[in-house]
């Protein structure tokens, strides 16, 4: 999927001229981009423009998004000093503050809406030593609601989990805990990437080191799953912490979700090469002690909210533009590609929206959800809640996938909105379009927010974008930080999602409901009716990690 930048063919220097053609009454004359070079675009598809766009709006939502771009300056604020947004944590509170007050420099109009509850937890300090056979600091993550050591450092042997396979074996196992530090996965035997092995390795090495994995791993895979309260029994026998390593095939980066919730015991993700060592080190029964101390509050349920952005339409006001993306994160990083992207494409979008076309025809909202990680908890609550916006409902733009530029779109649910897309993208720039690719009709899904809307059977559409290896380098790790955003990638993005803002706002006709038959997905023989909306999990009752 990877392309060659366009961003050094971009559009020669904008002048203002006046016109008034599609000027909106009372706003005076709309200026207009002179010298616009089209790029060659033989063979494209054909809504991919061959020549410049004549819509002055058009026009200045491109000079306003990729001339006066905020686009990065946003995203370095959020990320490096806000940080990351675990849903109901005090920093997604901060982070959501900071959007409300963001969102007032702009002149738009931004609130707050609870949907639920949810354990809070505050992050503190964390560290771990290795102190025998020798000295070496750990390069650990803790993970969200992890216990804590009570503000002191603990020291503890470093044991292997039992493999064991039933309840009884674990029982037994159970008490060899105490004032231990547990190594609860399997380890890598080499965290050298697929690709150095590939080129490297003889086939021999390679079967060789294949087998011994896949025999590691499935003799440790789910051990803390066989009994549902491990991390709660392991806790209660007297264990120090728990260490995990989640290895993402990629150098130095690891996967980071959270530790099971009300277990109140210290969980640790660990890199792939230090968790290797204090395996070897154990299994090997060469001595290894670890010191810890882990830092952090649980807070109880505490109320959680979506961010709701809005201008409210002129003409159709109970008609609606809704933009898309998930605003909290785990917490390996920063949450820079999932999802600071996707917020900052719509938050920037509204706000080039706001400075040339503050008065479009549809109501223009922006969603940024809470609980998207824990199963579209804020954005399932929201359509349920909000009928009046299903029933309105123009199109639902989501953007999730991380920081490249959109490569790829479709109707969703209904076919005879492909048409339509093309028609809008026909409209734009091609140096927005010529690499984009219209797809057919596609399920319901449930990996991203725009499945909220695509359950009740409305029309919402996911912004496919470039993935810059986003699955193993960004996705839910410790390495999702702000130096991975790809600056004019994400200034390309909002401008785009400005374009389709604007044109699904002022478009006369309404967009089709009517459903692909039938629907793509689900299990062989399953069929699958819309709307077929779950209920909204509104509380942590029933979450597991």
């Amino acid at each position: 999927m990877r392309t060659t930048t366009v961003f050094g063919l971009l559009f020669a220097a904008f002048a203002s001229v006046t016109t008034a053609a599609s000027a909106q009454p009372g706003r005076g004359p709309s200026p207009v981009a002179k010298n616009m070079q089209a790029l060659p675009v033989d063979p494209a598809p054909s809504y991919v423009r061959k020549d410049a766009p004549t819509d002055p709006i058009i026009l200045k939502l491109w000079e306003e998004g990729m001339q006066r771009s905020h686009a990065g300056s946003l995203a370095q604020a959020l990320l490096d000093s806000v940080g990351p947004r675990l849903t109901g944590s005090p920093n997604m509170n901060r982070a959501q503050d900071w959007l409300l007050a963001t969102y007032k420099q702009f002149g738009v109009s931004a609130r707050k809406e609870q949907y639920g509850t949810w354990n809070s937890w505050k992050r503190g300090a964390a560290f771990a030593q290795l102190t025998a056979p020798r000295v070496k600091a750990l390069e650990i993550n803790m993970l969200s609601w992890s216990g804590n050591t009570a503000g002191k450092w603990t020291e503890g042997d470093v044991v292997i989990v039992k493999p064991y396979q039933s309840p009884e074996e674990f029982a037994a196992w159970l008490p060899s805990v105490k004032g231990k530090i547990v190594l609860a996965s399997a380890p890598r035997l080499t965290c050298r990437p697929a690709s150095q092995m590939a080129e490297f390795a003889m086939p021999s090495t390679q079967a060789s080191l294949d087998s011994m994995q896949r025999d590691l791993s499935a003799t440790y895979q789910g051990v803390t799953q066989r009994v549902p309260t491990f991390y709660r029994d392991v806790k209660a026998a007297g264990a120090v912490a728990v260490f995990e390593s989640n290895y993402s095939q990629y150098p130095g980066v690891n996967k980071i979700f959270g530790s099971p919730r009300n277990a109140a015991l210290p969980t640790f993700d660990v890199g792939c090469e230090d968790y290797g060592m204090l395996f070897r080190l154990a299994q090997n029964k060469q001595g290894p002690k670890v010191r810890v101390m882990a830092e952090s509050e649980a807070l109880g349920d505490k109320p959680v909210f979506n961010v709701i952005a809005e201008i409210k339409g002129a003409t159709k006001p109970d008609e609606y533009v809704v933009l898309s993306a998930h605003f909290d994160s785990w917490e390996g990083h920063s949450g820079a590609t999932d999802n600071a992207t996707g917020s900052i494409t719509m938050m920037e979008a509204l706000r080039i929206l706001h400075a040339v076309y503050p008065k479009p025809s549809r109501t223009i909202l922006v969603g940024h959800w809470s609980g998207e990680e824990q199963g579209l908890n804020g954005s399932g609550s929201f359509t349920a809640d909000h009928p009046e916006v299903i029933k309105g409902l123009q199109f639902a733009f989501n953007q999730d996938n991380g920081t490249g530029r959109v490569v790829s779109t479709g109707p969703g649910l209904h076919p005879e909105n492909g048409p339509r897309l093309a028609q809008y993208m026909g409209q734009m720039p091609s140096q927005l379009t010529q690499y984009i690719r219209l797809s057919g009709p596609s399920g319901i899904g449930s990996g991203s927010d725009d499945a909220s809307f695509r359950c009740w059977g409305a029309p919402a559409v996911g912004l496919g974008a470039l993935n810059w290896d986003y699955s193993n380098s960004t996705w839910h790790t410790n390495r999702d930080a702000f130096d991975k955003i790809i600056v004019d990638d994400l200034k390309h993005n909002a401008t785009l999602t400005a374009m389709f803002v604007y044109l699904a706002s002022e478009d006369a006709e309404k967009s089709s409901r009517v459903l692909v038959d039938p629907i793509p997905g689900g299990r062989p023989g399953q069929v699958i009716t819309v709307p077929s909306c779950g209920k909204p999990q509104r509380d942590a009752t029933q979450y597991r990690r």
